[in-house]
């Protein structure tokens, strides 16, 4: 487990879907972390007047081992002094003030991802693409430019990636790829169908899927074998969200290239030196011609 802490993340991230009771328990921890973490399950439950079998529910909605494992998490958030919260953009705004709003935006963004890394999930899916013949990252709009990210870092290391915002033409290309390949669906919402249809199509054909969404359950990651979580952000008048959002999955994706290149380092480098010169020629070719 990287983090030991992401607990109170993790609850604010899911308060808005989670069915009542468990709402009622994690109301309850957010108001009262401290005392929370001293309290059996069926203390907080009677605490929080619902029962201790709605805590282990809360913890499963979670995606968390038990209530012992969000109890030590909720510990390392209470130890964790620093803290940025999200502020959006007013009226008027000097630049230097909206420099430091949107750096500590960034920030926030970034350790609130790095909390909801499951660490087994993503080393699963650090040996899938590592493995994979073809790798297929999907995204539409913001997500698409982040696919089209991946791809770029990728085939630097010589992967056969692929990144296509266009489904029919994404689609043929899965119908060429076997169950050593990879399908990689993003969509911060979550709930984008085309996204949720290609990771269908996908699994169907045997193919080893994974989800890069929002932290929750929902279309996309009902159809990933793999689920990776950026966190929701908070911002609502100009959706500076979709910048915080855009900087989580760039996180996330070169957290996967960088985990990748490292399992295979002497190779790595090799390509890396390989298509670095390639780019050098087309630069000393170009001056040249300027000549």
């Amino acid at each position: 487990m990287p983090f030991m802490n992401g607990g109170i993340t993790r609850m604010n991230e899911m308060l808005p879907s989670l069915p009542p009771s468990e709402k009622k328990i994690a109301e309850y921890i957010l108001k009262n972390p401290e005392s929370a973490i001293s309290l059996t399950a069926k203390e907080l439950g009677k605490r929080s007047e619902t029962s201790g079998a709605a805590v282990i529910r809360l913890c499963k909605s979670l995606n968390l081992k038990g209530f012992h494992d969000l109890k030590i998490r909720i510990a390392g958030d209470l130890q964790s002094k620093e803290e940025y919260g999200f502020r959006d953009i007013d009226p008027d705004e000097t630049s230097l003030s909206i420099i430091e709003k949107m750096t500590n935006n960034s920030i926030q963004t970034i350790r609130e991802t790095a909390q909801l890394i499951d660490i087994d999930q993503l080393q699963e899916g650090i040996q899938s693409m590592n493995d994979a013949s073809k790798i297929l990252f999907i995204g539409i709009g913001a997500s698409g430019m982040i696919a089209q990210d991946a791809v770029q870092k990728f085939i630097r290391i010589n992967k056969n990636a692929y990144a296509f915002e266009d489904m029919h033409t994404a689609a043929l290309v899965l119908a060429n790829m076997s169950e050593n390949d990879v399908v990689v669906g993003i969509s911060f919402s979550g709930e984008t169908i085309e996204i949720a249809n290609m990771l269908h199509l996908a699994k169907k054909r045997g193919v080893k899927t994974i989800s890069l969404t929002k932290y929750g359950k929902w279309p996309v990651t009902e159809h990933a074998d793999i689920k990776l979580y950026t966190s929701t952000t908070r911002e609502p008048i100009f959706r500076s969200g979709a910048t915080s959002s855009r900087i989580a999955q760039l996180q996330v994706m070169d957290i996967l290239f960088m985990s990748v290149a490292a399992l295979q380092y002497p190779v790595t480098v090799k390509h890396l030196d390989e298509t670095r010169a390639a780019v050098d020629f087309f630069k000393q070719g170009n001056e040249k011609i300027k000549k």
